[in-house]
């Protein structure tokens, strides 16, 4: 599954992690991405939608 919002763009980017001694080490930031149905035009379609996307949306229906 691709990590990347289909709505907004929204990817992975990188990064380091940081120890109290000041040790780095490489990582991932990853978005929380979630599969989710939605209906456009009368007709359900699956898409990939980070979770900022998805409140957006739920608050924009209520």
């Amino acid at each position: 599954m691709s990590k990347v919002c289909e709505i907004c763009g929204k990817h992975a980017v990188a990064g380091r992690s940081i120890s109290h001694s000041h040790r780095t080490v490489n990582r991932k930031f990853k978005p929380n991405i979630q599969r989710v149905t939605i209906v456009q035009d009368g007709h359900a379609k699956k898409m990939n939608v980070c979770t900022r996307c998805l409140k957006k949306a739920t608050l924009a229906r209520s």
